[in-house]
């Protein structure tokens, strides 16, 4: 064979290095990377970073309900005037009267640090009426100004009231709602991901045999079912999970986990309908050659000479696919294929940062502990 000229070498080389170049600058054009605007939006990141890094998982717990209540006659001179508390837990209203259209402002006092609080309006009848819900401060004071409306006068010598609903706060710390929330929405994938994965198994088995050459490519028939099988799972391979996701979220029901078992159970089936197929595929064919030899039939040879030589590959490729299919699950959740991803999805998307990091710590632990599972699992029993 003639050895290729240094000057030619040369000149592939160089064509080589200018269309490796070529493409690389026409990868950074249509990408086009913007450092200047990463360092400029760097400090709105640290953020949004900050709170995803400080997860919600613990709250204090609730130790009593106190309910406040001060008269506020409207109008003025309708009814006695009620002195406030003077000391505890306690709110004030300036002026301690007012007229329809008026502004009063209520304060609170003593209440519990960061204590929830419902302030409403107990009416002349009995009756009540929502203000709003926040949270007291440090010092658990609030400062809140409300309108006086027609429908809060004095009734038959009754003045309406001001009532502080506050639920006080102990220094016992209870998993928080957002932690509960996660827990759940974690064993929703995790079980997504179990029964998507057992479904595919169960379909991928048989599959694998018509798609594997050395079993059924043999005659006309034969042939045809081997090439049918092949390009089927190519075909459905082709389309992504996410695609998948969206079709059965929109069939199912958006946020539905159900349209994520059944995208994870097709993407699942095709591929590891593939992986067991060349599994089969690079098998011994002594084992084979010799039942054939003794008179078996086709069932009794893949029972007795290739189940036993598969059966490690189709485990660890089983395992290795739920570990992947939690992973896969957490994505498809963000398209409405329900379980951690959707609510991940539903916390960023109402800027709810601390809750997002709730769940993305719980992805981390539970990826990592079935990485550990998964590697465990194959070195006992493969």
């Amino acid at each position: 064979m003639k050895k290729i000229p240094i000057f030619l070498k040369t000149i592939l080389f160089i064509i080589l290095a200018v269309a490796i170049i070529f493409v690389y600058a026409l990868s950074i054009q249509v990408t086009k990377p913007d450092l200047e605007k990463l360092v400029t939006k760097m400090p709105n990141a640290k953020v949004i970073l900050g709170q995803l890094f400080d997860p919600d998982l613990f709250e204090a717990s609730t130790t009593e309900l106190l309910k406040i209540n001060l008269d506020l006659p409207v109008p003025c001179g309708s009814a006695a005037d009620e002195a406030p508390l003077e000391s505890g837990p306690r709110i004030i209203i300036n002026p301690s009267c007012g007229n329809v259209g008026d502004m009063v402002v209520v304060e609170g006092f003593d209440l519990g640090k960061k204590s929830p609080i419902s302030l409403r309006w107990i009416l002349a009848d009995g009756n009540t009426m929502g203000v709003k819900s926040f949270d007291a401060d440090e010092n658990g004071a609030f400062t809140i100004e409300i309108p006086i409306r027609p429908i809060t006068v004095t009734a038959d010598g009754k003045a309406p009231q001001i009532q502080a609903e506050v639920s006080m706060l102990s220094n016992k710390l209870v998993p928080s709602q957002a932690l509960k929330d996660v827990v759940d929405a974690i064993m929703v994938t995790i079980f997504m991901a179990l029964l998507a994965t057992t479904i595919a198994t169960i379909v991928a088995v048989p599959l694998s045999f018509l798609a594997s050459a050395n079993i059924v490519k043999k005659g006309c028939f034969g042939t045809s079912v081997y090439y049918f099988t092949r390009n089927l799972l190519s075909l459905i391979r082709s389309v992504d999970s996410l695609v998948l996701a969206i079709i059965f979220a929109l069939i199912v029901g958006y946020g539905s986990p159900f349209g994520g078992v059944l995208a994870l159970v097709i993407i699942t089936t095709v591929s590891l309908g593939k992986m067991f197929s060349e599994a089969v595929e690079s098998i011994d064919p002594g084992p084979i050659e010799a039942l054939t030899a003794t008179g078996a039939n086709r069932l009794q040879v893949v029972w007795y000479a290739v189940v036993p030589q598969i059966i490690p590959d189709f485990l660890s490729y089983i395992i290795y696919h739920w570990d992947i299919n939690v992973r896969i699950s957490t994505i498809i959740g963000f398209v409405g294929g329900g379980g951690i991803g959707y609510y991940l999805s539903q916390m960023i998307n109402t800027f709810q940062y601390h809750k997002a990091g709730t769940s993305l710590l719980a992805i981390i632990i539970v990826v990592m502990a079935l990485d550990f599972l998964s590697a465990e699992m194959r070195k006992r029993f493969i």
